[in-house]
């Protein structure tokens, strides 16, 4: 008999238990907000799941294991999906003979990221099929549908969730006896559908896009929509995600649209919704996605000015954009700007670059807060992995008395995720000035919420595992110089081997290793756990 329980839970808590009861045999993927707690709470549940180096490297695992004929999870955020794209790319021309999910979180408003990319324009064109969750219930619910669908359609699936979605508790039914178990893995040998040679690829294509076609017509028919009908038909609304919650309180008596399965869209069903309509708006988070598809086919709805793509939504928003209000301005609350924990690592670390005017090509992590005052100590930071070859490019092009204040400089987390192919440029293609590389390490992911990395010694769960030495990994690929100092113990020796190292035309690694103050306490009682 079943038995439905109810919990309040996030989103990102909500597409872990979506897993877990779709028998999903691996959850994979790299920390990045707002999507790390679904593998954190995906382990709690006693799921399978493990941290990679980056996100590209995960999704090749869960890749494999679809090939197996089993279910796979791959979590990331918005600009991890830049990291992966490559494979899924190509992925959804080979297809899966298992399930495939991929959890992309979006950041509207940058609360934690570099950009506001939106996931479902980079899916429309590689070809990959997208969900919209606009709640925990259907996080839930279309976690369970997508592995469902990517199993029904061999083909990778996205879920796209935002900030609010994933961070935001609502309620959530389910049904325990409803969960599926993990299925056998078997691998059936069949090189046309999996090696994506032109001869192959060309015929997988085709596949794809009548899979869209197939998916198309089955949205249109039973997807994963809502048609709310208005009071009156002065006003239809079309909206997805977190955006449809902001808008049907804005305007209660409106008629709404909810697109539950955003790539393929149905348009067709969207344009007989607007018809009915004098008037008809798409309110969405993000890009103008819906937007630009829904009037390229002729639909009824109006242009949506560039003022609501930047930014999380809001009802104050929403009634704006409805009202046509331009004048609208989202209000700021006023709060102390981010900076480095007062007694951190990285304060030492950076000061002595910043005392010497040292140009500093940064990376992603918390010590990018080191740009900030009092230290102002970081000149430039794009993407993970960008110093070292930000660095070297500066390096090769700057008068000598510049080059030589160049330094490279990288977390020890994100030197694990994507700084190892920079090193290796540096030792190919080295500069006539040598070029000096410093790797902050506080021995945790800790901009994320202190998760794990190859470099720990430590898995997903904090059980023991193989760890990778950042200074015997330099040392085999040809850096001339490498050397290890605690910032705080040994700033002194640390400044003057920069001073002297900044002066020769060598390669140097530079590791600056002391915990992160926040997660020295759970590091030593790990370590007497061990």
């Amino acid at each position: 008999m079943s038995q439905i329980t109810r919990k309040l839970l996030s989103g990102n808590e909500a597409v872990a238990l979506g897993a877990l009861h779709a028998g999903c045999a691996l959850g994979v993927g790299y920390p990045g907000t707002p999507s790390t707690e679904i593998l954190e709470a995906f382990s709690i549940l006693k799921g399978n799941a493990e941290w990679a180096p980056n996100e590209k490297v995960a999704a090749e695992v869960a890749l494999g294991v679809a090939f197996g004929e089993s279910r796979a999870l791959v979590t990331m955020k918005h600009v991890g999906l830049n990291v992966s794209q490559d494979l899924f790319f190509t992925a959804s021309y080979s297809g899966v003979q298992g399930a495939l999910v991929a959890i992309v979180a979006d950041d509207p408003g940058m609360a934690s990221s570099q950009n506001e990319q939106d996931t479902r324009s980079l899916a429309y064109a590689g070809g990959l099929p997208v969900l919209e969750p606009s709640d925990s219930q259907e996080a839930y619910d279309f976690t369970k549908l997508a592995f469902e669908l990517s199993h029904r359609w061999q083909i990778p699936f996205i879920i796209r969730t935002t900030t609010r979605v994933a961070h935001s508790n609502t309620i959530v039914e389910y049904d325990e006896q409803s969960a599926k178990p993990r299925p056998k893995a078997n691998f059936n040998r069949d090189i046309s559908m999996r090696v994506m040679v032109p001869g192959h690829a060309k015929p997988a294509h085709k596949r794809l896009r009548q899979k869209f076609a197939d998916m198309l017509k089955w949205n249109d028919e039973q997807g994963p929509n809502q048609i709310i009908e208005g009071k009156d038909k002065k006003l239809g609304i079309i909206s997805s995600g977190i955006a449809f919650m902001h808008a049907l309180e804005a305007a209660p008596e409106a008629g709404f649209f909810k697109v539950g399965f955003s790539n393929p869209m149905p348009v067709n069903k969207i344009k007989e919704f607007a018809a009915q309509y004098d008037r008809c708006i798409v309110i969405e988070e993000g890009d103008p996605y819906m937007t630009t598809l829904l009037r390229a086919a002729g639909a009824n709805v109006e242009p949506r000015e560039e003022k609501w793509r930047f930014g999380e939504f809001t009802v104050d928003r929403a009634k704006a954009q409805i009202a046509g209000d331009l004048s609208y301005e989202t209000p700021v609350i006023k709060q102390k700007p981010p900076q480095l924990c007062k007694g951190c690592p990285h304060i030492f670390s950076f000061q002595p670059m910043a005392d010497m005017g040292c140009i500093v090509a940064g990376d992603i992590g918390c010590y990018t807060l080191a740009a900030m005052k009092p230290i102002s100590g970081m000149d430039m930071q794009i993407c993970m992995g960008a110093s070292i070859g930000m660095g070297l490019g500066l390096r090769k092009v700057l008068p000598e008395d510049q080059a030589r204040k160049v330094v490279s400089v990288i977390g020890d987390s994100t030197f694990m995720h994507s700084g190892l192919t920079g090193l290796l440029e540096m030792v190919y293609n080295p500069p006539a000035t040598g070029h000096v590389v410093v790797v902050v390490d506080n021995s945790t992911t800790a901009m994320t919420g202190q998760q794990e990395h190859p470099g720990t010694g430590r898995k997903l769960d904090h059980s023991p595992t193989n760890q990778v030495s950042i200074e015997a990994v330099a040392k085999a690929i040809g850096i001339q110089n490498v050397e290890t100092f605690n910032p705080v113990r040994d700033n002194a020796k640390f400044s003057e081997y920069l001073k002297e190292k900044l002066a020769t035309n060598e390669l140097t690694l530079i590791v600056l290793r002391q915990p992160c103050i926040l997660a020295a306490a759970n590091l030593i009682k790990r370590n007497r756990g061990q």
